[in-house]
């Protein structure tokens, strides 16, 4: 008989919105593997002004692909001020009632996978496991408090922190299972002394590690369907560096277009960067490159996501900022990473993770905290590799890519569910 797996995510509105993401593929893939799935989700879309129009009710109900998606009225709210916050106690709250009259409709789940970002989701996944009488399992992808106080939202002794802290370990304590995406989540839980804690220890045993990936069936399609005529990604005479993603302070898209300013001043004429993507930052970084007459960058703008792998699969190394923090060092999960490794091209990177994937493939450079200068050199060396060498970054990357298949990703959450260890 099927199982009923259902998937707690207050943002997989975007999943259904795009026919992409975590929870949208792990949904399709155990779709052929013999289980229902759900997907539970807010109303609101994050960061867009559309919604779910629930008619007045508690929830509303659409499939996508086979796919049942449960979205729980909640309330508009822009930015990430109190409103936001409100929007995420609604959806705790609703998930509770909206639980209740789902599953007297259409039977009660076998097992439910909660989703962080935000840790209210897991604690509602939890308390609604216990009424079932069935398993919850815990899915952290973001490390609340922790993350907060990285950058300097939330300082670190403050008695909001501690209470953070506090929930976050009763999760821990509570769930019947946890999944983190970076990859050292057991060491974070360790470094908090949480394992062996006298009030009552985190059982190390009940961790494990399921990072993003990408859906490579997915991929290679868009690669062959949703192509883009552009001049400069045609062009065979250059050595094309790719940065598809936000532009803004925080992505530190300067330290490239500096990198690239050098590059041009020792005369090396056949690197161009093309930058795809948007953001507040793009206006002045453009106004920079005219006015200091930096001529091999080039600003694309936004551009469809279903374009995004056919761009990558024309570069020559695509390149990867990440804003440096104390978390580097439990492990990355940056959905970005999997498309590189699926273009089959070469990664440069500018931050040394712990459990670095582009480290153990070896299929591109990481330079830690790399200025411009460094970037521009890493970059040369790159575009001078011996032939054979260069090809081994790109089959390197390909080799991740698989590994990171979101049909083999589902394997292993299904070994998790089974309790196959």
């Amino acid at each position: 008989m099927k199982r009923n797996v259902w998937i707690l995510n207050h943002y997989a509105t975007n999943t259904f919105k795009d026919q992409a993401g975590r929870h949208y593929w792990f949904a399709d893939n155990l779709i052929g593997e013999d289980y229902n799935p759900t997907i539970f989700c807010a109303s609101t879309i994050h960061n867009s002004n559309e919604i779910i129009d629930t008619n007045g009710a508690n929830y509303s109900t659409d499939s996508l692909n086979n796919i049942p998606y449960v979205f729980i009225k909640t309330p508009e709210y822009k930015g990430n001020g109190k409103k936001r916050i409100f929007n995420m106690i609604m959806f705790y709250r609703g998930l509770f009632k909206t639980a209740k009259q789902y599953a007297e409709l259409n039977g009660k789940p076998d097992v439910i996978l909660a989703s962080s970002v935000h840790p209210l989701t897991l604690i509602a996944g939890i308390k609604i496991a216990k009424k079932f009488g069935i398993s919850c399992i815990c899915e952290v992808r973001d490390l609340w408090p922790e993350t907060l106080i990285a950058y300097g939202k939330l300082d670190k002794n403050n008695l909001i922190t501690k209470a953070l802290y506090a929930g976050e370990k009763w999760i821990y304590k509570s769930a019947d299972k946890l999944i983190f995406t970076m990859e050292g989540g057991k060491d974070y839980i360790i470094d908090h002394g949480w394992d062996k804690d006298q009030g009552g220890p985190i059982d190390i045993r009940k961790v494990y590690h399921i990072n993003n990936g990408v859906d490579l069936k997915v991929f290679n399609y868009n690669k062959e369907h949703f192509q883009l005529e552009d001049d400069d990604l045609d062009n065979p005479n250059n050595f094309k560096v790719i940065y598809a993603g936000s532009i803004r302070q925080v992505n530190n898209v300067r330290s490239i277009v500096e990198a690239a300013s050098g590059i041009q001043k020792i005369g090396i004429k056949d690197v161009k960067f093309i930058i795809f993507g948007d953001g507040s930052d793009r206006q002045s970084l453009e106004a920079y490159c005219t006015d200091n007459r930096i001529d091999n960058v080039v600003f694309k703008g936004f551009v469809e996501k279903k374009k995004i792998p056919y761009i990558l699969s024309k570069s020559d190394l695509n390149i990867m900022h990440f804003d440096q923090n104390n978390l580097k060092k439990y492990g990355a999960s940056l959905n970005k990473l999997f498309e590189y490794f699926a273009s089959g091209k070469p990664i440069l990177s500018d931050c040394q993770f712990g459990y670095d994937l582009v480290e153990r493939y070896d299929c591109g450079v990481i330079v830690d905290n790399a200025s411009p200068e460094e970037l521009a050199e890493e970059i040369i060396k790159i575009r001078e590799l011996s032939i054979d060498d260069y090809n081994s970054m790109c089959d390197n990357a390909l080799k991740a890519a698989k590994d990171y298949d979101f049909k083999e990703l589902t394997g292993k959450l299904i070994n998790i569910i089974e309790g196959d260890n």
